[in-house]
């Protein structure tokens, strides 16, 4: 899964309001408030959201079990303000957690992950996750859509996921659900992760979505 569409294609096409809202639930996912799930999903990634949002799910009562997933991405490009470039990610978010107050034996977690798919994949490794009916998900808050198809590939039918995404900020306000479309850098984002869902999901890595749905 090399990452051959880039994080900001060049070419976006002008969207009527209708397709906005589409492509929002598609790349951000649905829009769920968040609950109390029987497991927490971790998505690796070095942008602090990803363990301060699990810390907000321990300390708010939204779960006591969390798989966290992640190992060294061969490709990816760091957060700035990640130090620890060699450590796999699972390792640092982890350590993150237990400092604010997670207790260890709440947490599981992969070291041997380098994309989403391999994130879930070897997360089968270490939880089982037909234990559970529902999952709330960590991840950036425009990858959650990518994401969360990724898991409806490799998990029981039945599973419910709750989107518990963080808004990624790059060059001033963080991309969210309510404000992507509204400049160049948001609406490039989102058509790039909409562009990598109809990729992967034609490739076999997440549940795709039907070629007579699609924009283009």
């Amino acid at each position: 899964m090399n990452p051959l569409i880039a994080k900001e294609p060049e070419n976006v096409p002008e969207l009527t309001k209708k397709q906005i809202d589409w492509l929002t639930d598609i790349v951000f996912y649905y829009d769920h408030k968040p609950e109390p799930c029987e497991a927490v999903f971790v998505f690796g990634g070095t942008h602090r959201g990803h363990w301060e949002k699990a810390i907000e799910a321990y300390h708010t009562g939204l779960s006591s079990t969390f798989v966290v997933t992640g190992g060294v991405s061969p490709t990816g490009t760091k957060h700035a303000g990640w130090k620890d470039r060699t450590i796999p990610e699972s390792l640092v978010i982890t350590r993150k957690m237990i400092e604010a107050g997670v207790p260890e034996e709440c947490i599981l977690y992969e070291e041997t992950s380098r994309n989403s798919a391999e994130n879930v994949a070897h997360a089968l490794d270490v939880f089982d996750f037909t234990m559970v009916k529902s999952l709330l998900v960590v991840s950036k808050a425009h990858g959650a859509g990518r994401q969360i198809r990724t898991l409806q590939k490799y998990l029981p039918e039945e599973t419910r996921f709750i989107s518990y995404g963080f808004p990624a900020v790059y060059n001033g306000e963080g991309i969210r659900r309510d404000n992507w479309h509204l400049t160049h850098e948001g609406r490039s984002r989102v058509w790039g992760e909409y562009l990598r869902i109809c990729k992967y999901g034609d490739e076999g890595h997440l549940r795709g979505i039907p070629v007579e749905e699609r924009l283009l």
